[in-house]
């Protein structure tokens, strides 16, 4: 009986630890400490550093570039998001960004969750509208931040959406990559599925031919399910973390970019 007792003991001690131990997988927070936020607005004066306190009282950071449309950015899950002012500069001149850095990430205080970074979407989205007057809102999501795009999109009226190498939902990516597992394990299931049929805003969608992390079919049924009018664009030979070395990415985003919508 004694190895029933260890086997019973070990199926049920792996989804205990994955419960608890789930938001050191799903979020990997990128902090920046004081000195590196200077250094990093020097070598962007172009870009500015911009607070906002949500409203229970943690204090949010973002990087703004000023332009039109302005393009909200949020990123993937172990991004430090500064790193796109060179490259957004670069590839998009004219338009504007504001670079979010979830709670924990960058120097925006506070502890990420699904339900805390899908509030602060649409806190940013506001103050975008409200103080910086943005007239189009464009939102864009990368991996991890697809699905919160997604979410924002579902709560406000968006110009367009942009999603890079995006998911249905990250129940149905865990359950890929952890078979055995049970899905209600997961508290952070960013079901973006379920909110696609009723999202009319144009989509943008950018998938990696060779995706490790998110397997393109749950991209695809992502895709499927948008209500509004769509483009996908398949990058040749980039994996997840490589789309933006291929040529076709950020030219896919020009392109959209200035269309009216």
């Amino acid at each position: 009986m004694g190895w029933i007792v260890a086997a019973v003991a070990v199926v049920l001690a792996v989804p205990v630890a994955m419960y608890v131990g789930q938001d050191r997988l799903i979020f990997h927070p990128q902090p920046m400490t004081q000195e590196a936020l200077a250094q990093t607005a020097n070598a962007f004066p172009a870009a500015r550093s911009v607070f906002m306190q949500a409203r229970d009282g943690t204090r949010l950071h973002a990087w703004h570039l000023a332009g039109s449309p302005l393009v909200l950015y949020f990123g993937g899950n172990a991004e430090d998001v500064s790193w796109m002012l060179r490259r957004v500069g670069q590839q998009t001149p004219g338009a504007g960004w504001l670079l979010v850095d979830y709670r924990g990430y960058g120097t925006s205080e506070g502890t990420p969750s699904e339900e805390a970074l899908n509030a602060d979407a649409i806190e940013w989205h506001d103050y975008a509208g409200h103080r910086l007057d943005a007239q189009r809102i464009i939102v864009f999501g990368r991996s991890l931040g697809s699905g919160v795009a997604v979410q924002l999109a579902a709560a406000r009226a968006v110009d367009a959406v942009i999603l890079a190498t995006p998911f249905d939902s990250l129940t149905n990516v865990a359950r890929h990559h952890y078979p055995f597992l049970p899905s209600w394990i997961l508290k952070h299931p960013f079901d973006s599925l379920a909110r696609a049929p009723y999202i009319d805003a144009p989509l943008l969608c950018l998938v990696a031919e060779r995706d490790e992390i998110v397997p393109m079919i749950h991209s695809r049924r992502l895709f499927d399910a948008w209500r509004g009018p769509k483009r996908w664009v398949e990058l040749r030979g980039a994996g997840h973390n490589s789309t933006d070395d291929v040529p076709a990415f950020w030219q896919a985003i020009r392109e959209f970019l200035v269309q009216p919508h």
